[in-house]
């Protein structure tokens, strides 16, 4: 797998350094790949180094010393490395988000033959199985991964950290982790998922989307000391992949999308399997095929726009699953606002809604489709 990617365009006058951008190999970092491809950094006026990162870890390391500029992340980093959480404070900034949805839970064929069709009947399974404890593999505490995944299991009457084990593993080894045994499912983004069901080694319990309607999954997150010296490339970096999401969310354009992904070197030769999520139907491999219109949003409903909303929902998944205490919600919600918003605050000049404060919803509920 190659380690580095670059926009095809030469030089440009003005600019001595490209901007180096972090990203994980997944169905959703393409919005970075086509707009390298239909050379979209280059029509906005900057140069842009491509840098494919093993898990997200590295990528918060890279962000925090400066190894990278910006990255295709979780957007529960943002939070998280503001926040100081296993990670000294950083003032990093999300004013993009890439898209709504992209994972799924993909349990083990094992699982499958033994009668598990759901998590209560996953339920049933543990309480007669006592001789090991069933482990589940997600890509960091604060991706959305994390939250669907407990939360799935928790609507089964199944408590995470006691009746299973909760791992975290990059996302491109969950399929191999599977197939060899080693964990008995997890919650990943394509098209790690459909790897698995192409295999045989797996089946899809439930995609994210069903999960959690409209949950915001990965942003493009800024070093701030970067957006502060490099303000007109940082906007011109956004400008640009908000071209390339509204070219990747088009049904018509989903053929070329999934060949600029295929080719890029990035993928082992698995045209067919991100076919599965990013043109359809989704195969979860139980034998009855999935609509795949809304796996992937990359540009609908206001996709890019890291709204208060879909920030209200990251900070209410953080205290929910224990990685802000109740009482820290006031200085998570000021942290919050200072990273999770509309890039109107740092580049006045984008066409983006100004940021709305950030507040305690009085009523918990899943994000409506707009």
């Amino acid at each position: 797998m190659p380690k580095h990617a670059s926009s095809p365009a030469p030089a440009l006058t003005g600019v001595i350094q490209p901007v180096r951008i972090g990203f994980i190999p997944l169905a959703d970092c393409a919005p970075l790949l086509v707009a390298g491809s239909r050379d979209l950094f280059r029509k906005h006026g900057v140069r842009v180094e491509l840098s494919c990162e093993v898990g997200w870890a590295t990528i918060r390391e890279k962000l925090l010393y400066g190894q990278v500029d910006a990255a295709h992340a979780i957007a529960g980093l943002a939070l998280a490395m503001r926040m100081g959480i296993s990670s000294p404070p950083s003032p990093v900034v999300a004013p993009f988000v890439f898209n709504l949805h992209g994972d799924a839970i993909t349990l083990s064929r094992d699982l499958w033959n033994r009668g598990v069709r759901d998590a209560a009947s996953l339920k049933k399974l543990i309480r007669s199985t006592t001789s090991r404890r069933l482990t589940f593999g997600m890509v960091s505490r604060y991706a959305s991964h994390h939250f669907l995944l407990r939360r799935w299991l928790i609507s089964g009457g199944i408590h995470p950290g006691q009746d299973v084990r909760i791992v975290a593993l990059p996302p491109t080894q969950m399929a191999a982790n599977l197939a060899a045994g080693l964990i008995d499912g997890y919650c990943v983004g394509e098209p790690w998922n459909s790897v698995a069901v192409e295999k045989g080694a797996g089946w899809v319990v439930a995609t994210s989307e069903q999960l959690a309607p409209g949950h915001p999954e990965k942003a493009l997150i800024m070093g701030g000391a970067f957006i502060t010296r490099h303000r007109d490339q940082a906007q011109a970096v956004i400008n640009a992949l908000r071209e390339s999401c509204a070219f990747c969310d088009a049904p018509e354009n989903r053929p070329e999308v999934v060949k600029v992904l295929a080719g890029s070197g990035f993928f082992n030769g698995c045209e067919s399997m991100l076919k599965k999520s990013l043109i359809g139907p989704f195969d979860p491999g139980t034998g009855q095929n999935w609509d795949a219109s809304s796996f992937h949003i990359f540009h609908r409903r206001e996709a890019n726009e890291p709204t208060s909303e879909r920030g209200r929902w990251l900070l209410d998944e953080f205290i929910a699953h224990g990685l802000i205490l109740p009482a820290q919600r006031a200085d998570a919600a000021a942290s919050l606002r200072d990273c999770w918003t509309s890039g109107a605050l740092y580049f006045p000049e984008a066409p983006a809604a100004a940021p709305k404060p950030v507040s305690k919803p009085k009523k918990r509920k899943p994000l409506a489709h707009a």
